[in-house]
């Protein structure tokens, strides 16, 4: 008798997911791994050929589906706040008289703070249905095929809940060194640490390459629920751990002083955890507490971070090398002997200038202690005196330049020393890479390499050669791995930058001092490059956000012919060079400033900047004589305060739409 094909599909899912069961979870499997390997074609068989019948929570989702061409946004019912930091003992224990101070004795829960990719999954019915990024904590992105395929996220509950859950994606040490191995094997770029391994993973539009990744997750928070009801923390976990969810392991403490020696003990145990963690998360349990502490705008002020300090190792200097920035700064960086730090392989430090490597006497050969200063860039405390030996020799800077050969000079007063060649091709070199980066014209296929050959290969010599490469596509396509499809899509790139706001190209243009924040302040006072251009000091000076460095560097880039003469071009090839009005109303606002304070009934506070912006006004962090608005929500703070105290006119949400009208 023939079987249903819904009914085998069925069979199929509870039989294979038993032994899934068995091998994973109670290490004792009772088939052989080819009669597992039988039901599960069968499995796919079925589902291929009836995918009516596919379920949502079938294993097969576990090897990945189709892929996908872009992510769908998910905005979120409540936000996924992120958490206040606390870098020392002190910052504990005032954490701990604030909470007391205002909800009376508690108890604490706390938990490690793993180094991975915050998620959120979404269950109906006890059904996996739906998993996101955290993204910017309102609005995510829809990775659930991806996240069907981490062995550790049950794909069906062990009862019919209707539930959101918030969980860690990592990578354990030993998985992602072995990935590394793998990618190195066959060519690819390694990945930095396994943070970056994991985020890279869930972020994959092909989720058949999710799946071939090591990831890992653990649940530390229940969002919400719609069957259970929860008095703690603690208990919340508990019952996540009986649906089937491996949970963030847990430890309470009743007192701060417990809550002290525990951190103590987790710092010196991190390094022998099979996964990276880089603090602990303490949270007061009790819920009813939490209400009467309540939340700020980015925080809950029932929970803090405790990051570790920086983890130091001792390694070899085995070199120091010069690099030469786009402004022509030596930058001297400290070559190491590997050493693995918070995760991470480390084998480059810089040495920042002169002054630096003199102040810690830093020598070739010597021994240092390394750190990563916020647990991301790689420095030097200081030398192992004890282990220097008797032929090493104080390192100088370079009296010429390591590139092109020219005279380099340190001004009077200034860190750096610079190569005073402005034909020097390194500079050139790092310009272009500064241009064509993600802030500023974005171009997708051009990075540090590419340029790098390009300029070897004598197709492009300045920023302007950028955009005549399809000039040059015979001898582009006649390099190495250079082909057809890559080639179209970097001038596709090429072609949309083209389109990019002012702001970013006064960014690209590398004037010093002036970064991203800057860049979209001179684009919306001047709107056209030109009127920059001609921007005379005092009226620089007369914009808040505005120091006298800036004023004078921007003065003298836009006085340099050269700089002139690079921008004629780039408008000459079709860039844009002004800030047009997208709208009848894109000046409504123009030249007024406004500070933002709490929270807007319908608008999140992006959204205000960018209608703010849109319309010729500028948002600025702090109030003074010259704000022109305050747009206040509920819950405003000080700066409300103060924009009494000066006379500045308190607008509310109703009163700044209507002034868009």
């Amino acid at each position: 008798m023939v079987k249903d094909p819904k009914q085998e599909i069925i069979e199929l899912v509870e039989e294979i997911e038993k032994h899934n069961k068995l091998y994973y979870e109670q290490d004792a499997p009772v088939i052989e791994d080819s009669t597992y390997d039988d039901l599960m074609n069968r499995l796919i068989e079925l589902e291929d050929k009836y995918p009516m019948h596919s379920l949502d929570y079938s294993p097969t989702k576990r090897v990945g589906g189709k892929a996908l061409e872009k992510f769908q946004k998910v905005v979120f019912d409540t936000p996924k706040l992120s958490l206040a930091n606390a870098f020392e003992e002190g910052d504990l224990i005032a954490f701990d008289n604030r909470v007391k101070k205002a909800a009376g004795d508690l108890r604490y829960a706390m938990e490690y703070k793993f180094d991975g990719l915050t998620v959120v999954l979404f269950y109906q019915d006890g059904v996996f249905v739906r998993g996101a990024t955290r993204g910017d904590g309102e609005v995510g992105e829809d990775v659930t095929e991806n996240l069907r395929t981490v062995k550790n996220i049950p794909l069906r509950l062990k009862e019919k809940a209707t539930l959101e859950v918030r969980g860690e994606v990592y990578i354990e040490k030993d998985g992602f060194f072995k990935l590394n191995d793998e990618r190195k094997k066959i060519g690819e770029n390694l990945f930095a640490n396994p943070r970056n391994a994991a985020a890279g993973s869930i972020r994959q539009l092909d989720s058949k390459a999710t799946a071939k990744r090591p990831l890992d997750i653990f649940v530390f928070n229940l969002e919400s629920s719609q069957d259970r009801e929860f008095s703690s923390h603690s208990e919340s976990l508990e019952y996540l751990k009986a649906l089937g969810f491996k949970t963030s392991p847990l430890k309470l403490a009743k007192t701060m002083a417990e809550v002290l020696e525990f951190c103590k003990k987790a710092e010196e145990e991190r390094s022998k955890l099979p996964y990276d963690i880089d603090g602990l998360v303490v949270k007061v349990d009790d819920f009813e507490k939490r209400e009467i502490l309540g939340t700020t705008g980015k925080s809950p002020k029932w929970a803090i971070a405790y990051k570790f300090p920086a983890e130091v190792k001792e390694t070899l200097v085995e070199s120091i090398q010069v690099q030469v920035g786009r402004t022509g700064a030596l930058t001297p960086v400290a070559h190491l002997k590997p050493v693995l730090i918070s995760g991470s392989v480390v084998s480059r430090a810089t040495l920042h200038n002169e002054d630096y490597i003199s102040q810690r006497d830093i020598r070739e050969g010597d021994w240092v202690f390394v750190r990563k200063a916020g647990e991301i860039i790689p420095e030097v405390i200081k030398v192992n005196m004890d282990k220097r030996g008797p032929e090493t020799q104080p390192y100088a800077l370079p009296k010429n330049c390591p590139e092109c050969g020219g005279p380099t000079h340190r001004n009077e007063g200034e860190a750096d020393r610079k190569c005073l060649n402005v034909s020097c091709p390194a500079q050139a070199r790092r310009k272009m890479e500064h241009f064509v980066s993600k802030g500023a014209m974005n171009i997708e296929g051009l990075g540090p390499k590419q340029i790098r050959k390009f300029i070897d290969h004598h197709i492009i010599e300045e920023i302007s050669d950028i955009y005549k490469l399809e000039e040059k596509k015979e001898k582009i396509l006649s390099l190495d791995n250079s082909g057809e499809k890559s080639y179209e899509k970097l001038i596709a790139s090429i072609e949309e930058s083209k389109t990019r706001p002012l702001s970013r190209l006064i960014y690209a243009l590398g004037i010093p001092f002036v970064g991203e924040k800057i860049s979209k302040v001179l684009a919306l006072r001047y709107g056209d490059i030109y009127e920059l251009g001609n921007a005379k000091v005092e009226d620089l000076l007369s914009i808040d956000e505005i120091g006298e460095v800036i004023a004078e560097e921007t003065r003298a880039f836009f006085d340099n012919p050269d700089n002139m003469a690079l921008i004629k071009k780039l408008q000459m090839l079709g860039l844009n060079t002004s800030e047009e009005a997208t709208s009848a109303g894109a000046t409504a606002l123009k030249g007024k400033k406004f500070v933002l304070t709490g929270t807007l009934p319908t608008l999140k506070r992006d959204e205000a900047k960018a209608l703010i912006e849109k319309n010729g006004g500028a948002v600025i962090g702090s109030v003074s004589k010259n704000t022109d608005y305050v747009l206040a929500g509920e819950a405003a703070g000080s700066k409300l305060d103060k924009a009494r105290s000066l006379g500045v006119e308190i607008i509310d949400e109703d009163a700044f739409k209507a002034m868009l009208q």
